[in-house]
C-alpha cells in the first residue's frame, strides 16, 4: 500500500521535469546568466594585439629596394629581393645597404630575422642610431660565432662587455631584436638576452669600415645572408627605474 506521503514529492518531481521540458530555458538561466571574463578577456587581448601591430613600421616592401640604397663599400657583392627577402650576397668584405629614411635616433625597437647562406662572418650587422650617436650590432663576426656592440669606448663587439659566443648553423634563421634608450641598448637573439649595455657616458662609435652604413643599415663580411621580417617602431620614454625592456614587447 502507498502512502500519501511517497506519492505527494512524486508528483512534485513530476511537475518539475515537466516544466522544464515545456520551457527549457528555464532549466538553464543559471549558466546563461553566469558572466563570460574569457570572452572579455580574449576580445581586450585581441584589441591590443591589433594596437601592436599597428605600432610596428615594416622596413622592406617584400617586392624591391625602394627607400634603400646598396653601400658602396668597394667590392662589395649585389644585393637583390627574392621571395620577399632581401639577399646580400658575399663580397671581397662589406656588403650591405643603409638608408636616408627618417626613423627614430631613440626609443625604439628593431625587430628581424636573418640567416648565413654561405660563408663564415657575421650576417647581420645592424648600423643604427643613439641619439646624435651610431654603433653597429654584430652578429656572427670575427671568424662566425661572436655577437655584440660595436663600438664603446673605442672597443669593438669582439672587446667589449657586449661581446658573447654563439653558434651559427648556416641555412637556420635566426630572431634579432633590439631595443635602443638615451642611456641603454639592450639585444636578444631569439629568446636569449645578449646584450644588456649601460651606455651613460660611454662614447658611442661605429668601426670605421662600416662608417657608410650610416644612419640606419645592414651589412654582411664576405658573407651572403637574407633578412626578412624587418621592422621597426617608436617606444614610449622609460620612467625613472624602469627597466629598459620592460616598455618593448618581447
Amino acid at each position: 500500500m502507498i502512502s500519501l506521503a511517497q506519492v505527494v514529492p512524486a508528483c512534485v518531481f513530476g511537475l518539475a521535469v515537466t516544466a522544464s521540458l515545456a520551457n527549457p530555458a528555464s532549466a538553464t538561466f543559471a549558466a546563461d546568466e553566469t558572466p563570460k571574463p574569457a570572452t572579455a578577456a580574449a576580445e581586450t587581448a585581441a584589441t591590443e594585439t591589433a594596437a601592436d601591430e599597428k605600432s610596428w613600421q615594416s622596413l622592406f616592401n617584400g617586392k624591391d629596394l625602394d627607400g634603400w640604397k646598396i653601400t658602396n663599400f668597394g667590392g662589395e657583392g649585389d644585393v637583390l629581393v627574392e621571395k620577399g627577402e632581401v639577399v646580400i650576397t658575399q663580397g671581397a668584405d662589406l656588403s650591405g645597404i643603409h638608408t636616408d629614411k627618417k626613423l627614430p635616433k631613440s626609443n625604439y625597437e628593431v625587430q628581424f630575422e636573418a640567416m648565413r647562406e654561405a660563408g663564415g662572418d657575421f650576417f647581420a650587422g645592424l648600423t643604427f642610431p643613439v641619439q646624435d650617436n651610431h654603433c653597429s650590432l654584430i652578429i656572427g663576426g670575427w671568424g662566425g660565432g661572436v655577437c655584440g656592440i660595436s663600438s664603446l669606448d673605442g672597443m669593438d663587439a669582439s672587446e667589449n662587455e657586449t661581446t658573447t659566443y654563439q653558434q651559427f648553423d648556416k641555412g637556420k634563421w635566426y630572431k634579432i631584436r633590439l631595443v635602443v634608450r638615451d642611456n641603454h641598448i639592450s639585444a636578444w637573439l631569439d629568446d636569449s638576452q645578449i646584450v644588456d649595455a649601460d651606455t651613460t657616458g660611454k662614447k658611442i662609435s661605429v668601426r670605421f669600415e662600416v662608417e657608410r652604413s650610416k644612419p640606419f643599415g645592414f651589412c654582411t663580411y664576405a658573407t651572403t645572408a637574407r633578412i626578412r621580417k624587418a621592422r621597426l617602431r617608436s617606444l614610449p620614454p622609460e620612467k625613472p627605474g624602469q627597466p629598459a625592456e620592460d616598455a618593448a614587447s618581447k
